[in-house]
């Protein structure tokens, strides 16, 4: 959840900055601060060696000790695994198979995205750090596979009301998650030569969704705003240099005046 007290301290250090308009941050602690990491799903063997690193965007990280990315060259990205939604408390909620069936359809249609999305953002990197390739049997030099599991999409409130199941507004199961446009990952890098994971990163994130935003009539939202982004900062952290920080957009917009 949010946590909202902070929203407070976060304007003020907008406004006194720019005074008004809208405002993004480009800091990893405010997104700290406003999304509270989402729990353990269970694709990482060992979340409890993971930490939060002031330098990387995402929430969740570990980086085999000694692990050098400079001597690889291609990179696999596997099928984005979906398993971990189904754990999910608002989809246990459902009781009309139709729309549980158009749920899990969606899932597997934006866990495609997803992982195209990746694949694409690599292809046009400009300075080309790593060619992809579709199987692990290609590899000609040495290469990383980049494995994710989605593990959390939260369904937008209007969407939750016209399937009839959410209940009138702050009742049912459904309260917690409603509208919170919220999306949540876990992933593993893996050495292919090897097989041995050398990283680990988790994160979630959310996104605006304006009054006359489209993603709206949808139940996943903006999911594919998040994937989009999480998608460039994957980019960005393996053309990333020693000291150098990759930060996080502030995750919603500040419209002081």
């Amino acid at each position: 959840m949010k946590n909202f007290q902070f929203l407070p301290v976060m304007l003020s250090m907008t406004l006194a900055v720019v005074g008004c308009g809208s405002v993004r941050s480009g800091t990893n602690d405010i997104k700290a601060k406003a999304v509270e990491p989402a729990p353990d799903a269970g694709f990482i063997q060992h979340p409890e060696l993971q930490s939060k690193r002031a330098d990387l965007p995402f929430q969740k990280v570990w980086i085999k000790p000694g692990f050098d990315k400079s001597g690889y060259r291609e990179l696999i990205v596997a099928p984005v695994n979906t398993s971990y939604m189904q754990q999910m408390d608002w989809l246990h909620s459902i009781s009309s198979a139709n729309i549980l069936g158009d749920v899990k359809k969606d899932t597997e249609e934006l866990a495609q995205y997803f992982r195209s999305q990746i694949i694409k953002k690599f292809r046009e990197d400009p300075n080309h750090r790593f060619s992809v390739i579709d199987y692990a049997r290609q590899y000609r030099y040495p290469a990383l596979q980049l494995e994710l599991a989605l593990i959390e999409i939260d369904p937008s409130q209007s969407v939750l009301h016209a399937m009839s199941w959410a209940g009138p507004p702050g009742t049912g199961t459904a309260v917690g998650v409603v509208n919170q446009r919220r999306a949540a990952f876990e992933a593993r890098l893996r050495d292919v030569q090897t097989g041995e994971v050398v990283a680990t990163f988790a994160d979630r994130d959310m996104q605006d969704a304006g009054p006359l935003d489209l993603t709206r009539l949808t139940w996943y939202g903006p999911a594919k705003g998040i994937m989009d982004r999480w998608a460039e900062q994957f980019v960005q952290i393996a053309n990333r240099k020693p000291g150098e920080m990759v930060t996080d957009p502030l995750p919603f917009t500040v419209r002081p005046f």
